[in-house]
């Protein structure tokens, strides 16, 4: 599953100790739950070939991909413990260590990556870095953009009305059933690995994911269309452990979040390829792309929305919906 990351990144001389610049060069393990072949392996593969470029034999980059050290919530503590460098993370950081601030989870919140940005730059965006930062012992850098969500469904959805007597599968994230109870569907839980049987046998009428769940999972088979709602934008975040960090040396440091930021934009920008193709793909088995809309189901979720905001800390409901 590594094996062709790896070999790339010894090609590129990242897994040799490069005796002739740096008899010691520094380890950093890179994390992220993801398999090899995405946006997040991408952008992990041009970290390393960066701090190659810029600083040869200087670092060590190990790229442990497919939660090979644990899931997000244990690379979490390893971060904190100074017992791992860097991840590419999702949403659980926010969630673990400042869920007060945390309105990015909100389903129909933000509506375009500007909005997200725009937040995390937002009085409650610098605030909950900052109380992550404080609580789990990490070293933010900023987001690197994924596919939106959207909805596949075995009938055209245009409207919130269009949403009655719909069972919709979604995870066990109180947050995201509230608003969808409030915006009409009927909620169902069904674990991940049986969403495709689950749609076949009709136990529920559609689900809510990134394109690649579709895709991957071959939902054409089963369901009929996909709705383009954007409903979550919901960003990979590079993080680092601060009691790692704190021990390099300031040119160290600069580089390294230099490779960052390059990484960061190169795999938004490979995201971006996927999800272009991705809907191409499920287009042409069969499914048709609807355009709803989205507007309409936001005010139909509102009240469920601004409970949760108003509900999180100070500032939270207007720096969130006042970036919209």
């Amino acid at each position: 599953m590594q094996k062709k990351l790896f070999a790339t990144l010894a090609t590129i001389g990242m897994l040799s100790s490069a005796p002739f610049a740096f008899a010691n060069p520094i380890e950093i393990q890179v994390n992220n739950t993801m398999s090899e072949g995405g946006s997040e392996s991408a952008a992990v593969e041009r970290f390393a070939e960066y701090l190659e470029e810029k600083a040869p034999g200087r670092f060590n980059v190990r790229p442990f991909l497919a939660g090979s050290l644990g899931g997000e919530n244990a690379v979490l503590e390893l971060l904190n413990l100074g017992q791992t460098q860097i991840s590419l993370t999702g949403g659980n950081w926010r969630q673990q260590y400042a869920p007060q601030y945390d309105a990015i989870t909100v389903p129909f919140v933000f509506a375009t990556w500007e909005d997200v940005d725009a937040y995390m730059e937002s009085p409650s965006g610098l605030k909950m870095v900052e109380v992550a930062e404080q609580t789990g012992g990490l070293k933010y850098f900023g987001t690197q953009h994924r596919g939106p969500r959207h909805m596949t469904a075995n009938k055209a959805i245009h409207t919130p009305a269009d949403l009655q007597g719909f069972r919709m599968r979604l995870p066990s994230l109180p947050v995201w059933l509230q608003v969808w109870e409030e915006a009409g569907a009927q909620v169902v839980n069904v674990p991940a690995p049986e969403i495709y049987l689950a749609m076949q046998t009709r136990q529920v009428d559609g689900h809510e994911n990134s394109l690649s769940s579709p895709y991957t999972r071959r939902l054409w088979e089963v369901q009929d269309h996909i709705i383009l709602t954007s409903h979550v934008m919901f960003p990979w975040n590079w993080v680092a452990s601060k009691r790692w960090w704190d021990s390099l040396s300031a040119d160290d440091q600069a580089i390294l979040t230099e490779a960052i930021d390059v990484a960061r934009l190169h795999g938004t920008e490979r995201e971006r390829e996927l999800d272009i193709y991705y809907l191409e793909q499920l287009e042409n088995n069969g499914m048709t792309i609807i355009e709803p809309d989205v507007d309409a189901f936001r005010e139909a979720a509102m009240p469920a929305i601004e409970r949760i905001l108003s509900e999180m800390a100070d500032g939270v409901l207007d720096d969130a919906l006042g970036s919209n």
